[in-house]
Order: C-alpha cells, then structure tokens, then sequence
C-alpha cells in the first residue's frame, strides 16, 4: 500500500519531538564501567578527598590566624586553598556517593550547576597560580620594590578580578549549554559534568559553544601558562647570579616543585580544551581530569608549604 508523501512528512514530525527533547536527567558512567574496581576506586578517591580537605583547611587556617603570615604571597596561597578544596568538594563527593549507591544518574539541573562551580573555581585555579608566579618574580627580581609594587590594593584586584570574571564566563558557558537539545540515552562517558563531553551528546549544533570554549581556554590556560613560563625564566636568571651555590640549589628546588605543579595542571587542561577532538578519548579525558580536580589540589598545600619554614611553623601552632 502507497504512503502519500503527506502524511509521510506528517507522521515524521510527529516522531521528531520523542527524538529531541530537553534531557531530564544524565548518567554519569564514571572512571570505570567494571564493578570490581569501584572498591577501590572509593578507597582511593576518598583518601585523596580526605587529604585534600585538611590540607588545604590547614593552610588556610594557619595563614589566618597567624599575623606574621599576613602579606600578600600568603593571602594568594589562602585563596588558592579554598578555590582548591571548593573545586575538589565540587566533583569527587559526588563521584564517591554514585559508586556507594550504585545510582549514577544526576537531574539535568544538579549537572548544570556542578558544571558552573567547576568552570568558576577552574578558572580562579588556573589565574590565581600565575598570579602567585608574578608575586615571586616580584620578590626575587625586585626586592627592593616589592612592597611598593605589590600594594594591598593591587592584590585586591589580583584576586577578586579573577572571581568576577570566573562568575560571567561560567554563567556564560551555562547559558550556551541550556539553548541546546540532548538525544540518545544521555549516557556521559565520565565521572562529574564536564563540558566536552556534554557537547557530544547534544544532537544540535555547538559550534558556537566550540568556539567560546577555545576563546576562554586561551585566555584562562594558554594565557596565564605563557605568564608562568615568562615569570619563572627571568627567575630562574636572577638565581643564576646568586653566588652561593647553597642558595641556587635552595631556589632551583623549589621553583621546581612549582613547576611540576604548574606542568601537571596546564598540561591535562591544554590537553582537555586547547587539542584537537581527534587526538582526544574518553579515557585520555577521564585521566586528565582526576589529575586536575583531584591530584592537583592535593599536592598544592605540600608543594607550597614543606620548603616553607614559616607556613610550618604556623602549621604546628595549629595542631598542637
């Protein structure tokens, strides 16, 4: 029997709506689709969360109640463990809860919102670590003007700038992700709400999302790494001219510690954001990930405070 073209046409829209609709809910696959690693999967995630949190209360505390902590490397040190531990807090508890439960599911909403904290502390980490390189460079290559250039007000402005602009960039983000339409079975190949990977599950176009993605990745990763590099070359040269070799090897160990954070940090999130989709899986996302949102605002309060006798010793007032 012939179908007329008409009510072909007609009988294809009426299908069309089932097919693309808003998603009420998304299924978050986690690191590992295999049940036997999700024991230890939990173990491991919870001691690293665990760590990460006192660690970077710690830091925090010790630099608040201690007077003699109350200058400007110091304040940006707090401000990078309290964007540390929101950002970990905003990822790994509910990764922890999903392999508890055995339900992976998040509202369409919650993953929203998770994305937004996400993308907002992100992008303070990201800033707020070349600022902390600046004020070294400061210190080391102009000593004798430090006070002067690094002036209560500049870092006042050296980290609130980085919150208001991190609040309109994300809300930006979710805004562009909210226009577009999810189809299939919602299944995301990760373990939190990452943008990336949502844009491949969306069925309509994100070639705009694709191209604010790269303008922001530039500016927040690629931007600040480059200042990174710039700021620890030319101290790097003012240790070189330090003429005892005791003291190069001091300044050379801990600009290294630095850098591997530096390295670890803008090397997974280049990767993430700034390559091409082609070189990118869903494993190599997943790995660049942990280090970024769980690894990395772990090791932050030990890089920045072992080689530090004073944060230690306001460390020790706080524990005893």
């Amino acid at each position: 029997m012939m179908v007329s073209p008409r009510r072909k046409t007609t009988k294809v829209k009426q299908m069309e709506p089932q097919n693309r609709t808003t998603a009420s809910e998304i299924i978050l696959l986690g690191l590992s689709e295999k049940p036997e690693h999700e024991a230890v999967l939990f173990s491991l995630f919870l001691c690293m969360y665990l760590i990460t949190v006192v660690g970077n209360l710690l830091i925090i505390l010790a630099i608040s109640f201690d007077s003699h902590l109350h200058t400007p490397m110091y304040f940006f040190l707090a401000n990078l463990s309290l964007v540390d531990f929101s950002l970990a807090t905003d990822t790994v508890p509910k990764m922890l809860v999903n392999i508890q439960t055995r339900n992976k599911s998040i509202s369409y909403h919650c993953c929203l919102t998770q994305m937004y904290f996400f993308h907002f502390f992100g992008i303070i980490d990201s800033v707020l670590i070349a600022v902390m390189a600046y004020d070294r460079f400061v210190a080391i290559c102009h000593p004798l003007h430090y006070s002067t250039i690094m002036s209560p007000r500049l870092c006042g402005l050296l980290v609130g700038v980085p919150w208001v602009y991190s609040c309109f960039i994300s809300l930006t983000h979710i805004l562009l992700i909210a226009r577009l339409v999810f189809c299939g079975k919602n299944e995301l190949p990760h373990y939190f709400c990452d943008l990336t990977p949502l844009l491949r599950l969306s069925c309509t176009d994100t070639t705009v999302n694709k191209i604010f993605v790269l303008i922001v990745a530039g500016m927040v990763i690629a931007t600040p790494f480059v200042c990174i590099l710039a700021s620890y070359a030319r101290i790097i040269m003012a240790i070189m001219k330090v003429p005892s070799a005791g003291g190069r090897k001091k300044a050379f160990s801990t600009c290294s510690s630095h850098l591997s954070v530096v390295a670890l940090l803008y090397g997974t999130t280049i990767g993430v954001y700034l390559c091409p989709s082609s070189v990118r899986t869903a494993v190599k996302e997943k790995a660049s990930a942990v280090m970024y949102t769980a690894v990395t605002p772990m090791l932050n309060p030990f890089i920045y405070s072992l080689r530090n006798r004073d944060l230690k010793g306001a460390l020790r007032k706080i524990i005893n």
